[in-house]
């Protein structure tokens, strides 16, 4: 069983790596598109801060662990702990491909739950509204308002500046709202590996169901999820920093402020909420001061598409991973 649970933590942190350069648009590409950093240093400043931001609090992946599904038994529970990242990763690299900004934290969601379901275990179904279903729908239409509303503050507060000399300010502010960006995906997303490699080691029996989760696997998710930002999502950062609408320095300092507020904050609860939905909707909020036909929403449309699909899609995906791999228990 030893083996077993090596080899899921590999799997684990694989899944970290692929939604590290699944997500790196989502710190990063409103900086880049509107030039206020080069890709390369701002992908080295996102890793470097995922790392930081990882390492602030382990409440997200408690909530992950042991908060979603029953925790397994067995070699055949750590089989289900497989294809449920087996399931994630499919759909991180399929979404990746098409360049669909998805959620890497409902992706690695729905397939625990498809596999939990598939090998008959049980899921905690009053926790996913609280702490999933809720935050899933309430984040995004929050990104939405508030980057609308702070852009709003902006545009007023400016009126009468110079702009030329405004815009190249905020290019330097958004450098550090790249920054907050990236700490917030690192408290969000690093997170939930570490909670998938705590199930593991509490279903092979090298870590107590209430013991703290050890410091050596929040190191190596950290270190996992900053490798995967540096290597870069480059398909997704073309549809967030261009194609949902064409961000300028302020709409881009606009949208990452909010974005980063309401990731930190909801990591402070234990809410496992998507970077990538929320950094989305904020950048739709701050398009629709300009008008409203600034967004694209037809792109926005398959985003939410994307969105909608991504927990049955993984979990129908792991299930699938799961009646392959059984023959293995």
């Amino acid at each position: 069983m030893t083996t077993l649970a090596v080899v899921i933590i590999a799997v684990a942190l694989v899944f970290d790596y692929t939604n590290g350069f699944h997500d790196a648009a989502n710190a990063i590409a409103t900086a880049v598109s509107t030039r206020a950093m080069t890709p390369r240093i701002a992908l080295a400043m996102a890793a470097i801060m995922n790392v930081l931001g990882a390492l602030v609090s382990t409440k997200v992946a408690a909530t992950v662990g042991k908060g979603i599904i029953d925790p397994p038994t067995g070699r055949e529970g750590l089989l289900i702990v497989m294809a449920g990242l087996l399931g994630a990763i499919i759909w991180n690299l399929g979404t990746w491909w098409f360049g669909l900004p998805s959620s890497s934290s409902h992706a690695l969601i729905g397939g625990l739950i498809g596999a939990a379901l598939a090998g008959s275990e049980g899921v905690q179904w009053a926790n996913m509204v609280d702490k999933v279903v809720i935050p899933m729908i309430g984040s995004p239409l929050t990104g939405l308002v508030l980057g609308y509303l702070f852009m709003v503050l902006l545009l007023w507060v400016f009126r009468r500046s110079n702009y030329h000399r405004t815009h190249r300010r905020f290019r330097w502010a958004q450098v550090f709202s790249s920054a907050a960006m990236a700490f917030g995906h690192g408290s969000q997303d690093a997170q939930k590996t570490m909670g998938v490699i705590a199930i593991t080691l509490i279903v092979s029996g090298h870590l107590g169901q209430d013991e703290a989760i050890p410091l050596w696997v929040i190191l190596s998710a950290a270190g996992a999820i900053a490798a995967g930002t540096y290597a870069g999502g480059w398909r997704i950062m073309r549809t967030m920093g261009r194609r949902i609408y064409s961000l300028n320095p302020v709409s881009g300092f606009a949208s990452q402020t909010v974005a980063s507020g309401v990731l930190f904050t909801t990591a402070q609860f234990g809410l496992p909420i998507s970077t990538t939905h929320v950094i989305s909707t904020s950048i739709m909020g701050a398009g629709a001061t300009r008008r409203l036909s600034a967004v694209r929403w037809g792109v926005a449309g398959n985003i939410v598409g994307a969105w909608i699909l991504t927990i049955p899609a993984s979990a129908g995906v792991a299930a699938l991973m799961w009646v392959l791999l059984r023959p293995l228990s």
